[in-house]
């Protein structure tokens, strides 16, 4: 049986590449925007990768979440800085968002355990 979070990786990959496949440039585009704004430059990729966390907890997206929970935990994000993260998120979004944060320590507990392995 397969983990929640290689569950999540093998859809992204699967439907990545089904979207790819297709001969659509915007999208395409989209996708390599996407990848390159989160490289480390001016602003180092760890930091931007807590930025997309904390835009994704206000725009209440649990996929986008998960992805950027891997990313920090990829960046060495510990689990204080994971909190503060999530406290300027719910300050920001507000109550509605504490569901989220409720998914996004779970997964990143597992996150932790898988990683612990």
């Amino acid at each position: 049986m397969s983990s929640p979070i290689q569950e999540f990786n093998d859809y992204r990959e699967r439907m990545n590449n089904v979207i790819l496949s297709e001969d659509n440039l915007v999208l395409k585009r989209l996708f390599n925007l996407d990848a390159q704004a989160y490289k480390g430059n001016a602003i180092p990729a760890k930091t931007k990768e807590m930025l997309g966390l904390i835009a994704s907890l206000v725009l209440r997206c649990d996929d986008c979440i998960r992805y950027h929970l891997i990313k920090c935990l990829d960046h060495g994000l510990t689990r204080n800085e994971l909190f503060e993260i999530l406290a300027i998120g719910n300050i920001v979004g507000g109550t509605i968002i504490i569901p989220h944060t409720r998914r996004a320590v779970e997964f990143w507990e597992t996150l932790e355990k898988e990683n612990k392995n």
